[in-house]
């Protein structure tokens, strides 16, 4: 007989090209402080990314009961698509820094992700990291760095899979009806504030949480502060 996953448990998903590591660094304190668990899965490797993160929910699902998703950047949209999907299996979602609706096209963080890929594929990860450091601020080129090197030989194909993949429509949003908090950037080019606002109104239960990555950069749980409060002022 399988055991259920409580209510006090959240599956949340790292965005393009970063890592299980970053969501614990964002959210396992701010969830904590709610008694809420987190289960961070690895990302799957290269091509598998997205198709593979979308069968892990299902398995988690499967296994232990509706879950209480959410992801950052790429993984808030597959988050969104998988619980728009089948949203009887899914209690509530923690969206941080959606970066488009629909297909991508010229999403600037789908831009970033393509030409991240090709600098990788002509320069290996090293070369990669090495050339993208200038003017990137002394925290972000160190989480690049780590999760970077842990996706290894499949990054640039990863990179690729989640600047191609069309994120949810907001009329798919609209029949999510379930608490959402969404978590952005006020400074943030790649994640842009409209996208955040646009997902909010589509949604029938949302709020938006801001911070700004100014704030990220010292704390990494102010994004996951500012998520999860507007989770929490959604399921009022």
């Amino acid at each position: 007989m399988t055991s259920a996953i409580p209510p006090t448990t959240a599956v949340v998903l790292p965005g393009t090209g970063s890592d299980e590591v970053f969501v614990r660094a964002v959210f396992s304190g701010p969830l904590r402080a709610l008694g809420i668990r987190l289960l961070a899965p690895p990302p799957p490797p290269g091509d598998r990314l997205a198709d593979g993160y979308l069968e892990e929910l299902d398995r988690l699902a499967d296994a232990h009961g509706p879950l209480l998703v959410g992801g950052i950047s790429f993984g808030a949209h597959l988050a969104a698509e998988w619980a728009a999907r089948d949203s009887g299996r899914c209690t509530g979602l923690l969206a941080a820094l959606p970066a488009w609706n629909g297909p991508a096209g010229q999403a600037p963080a789908s831009l970033a992700a393509r030409l991240s890929a090709d600098l990788v594929a002509e320069n290996g990860v090293d070369g990669a990291l090495a050339k993208s450091a200038d003017g990137v601020p002394e925290w972000l080129s160190a989480e690049l760095g780590r999760a970077w090197r842990r996706h290894g030989d499949g990054l640039a194909s990863s990179l690729r899979t989640a600047a191609s993949r069309a994120a949810p429509e907001l009329d798919d949003l609209k029949g999510l009806d379930v608490p959402v908090g969404i978590g952005a950037c006020v400074d943030d080019p790649i994640h842009p504030m409209a996208v955040a606002r646009a997902w909010a109104e589509a949604l029938p239960r949302a709020e938006v949480g801001e911070s700004t990555l100014t704030a990220l950069g010292a704390d990494r749980e102010a994004l996951g502060r500012a998520t999860v409060l507007a989770w929490l002022r959604a399921c009022r």
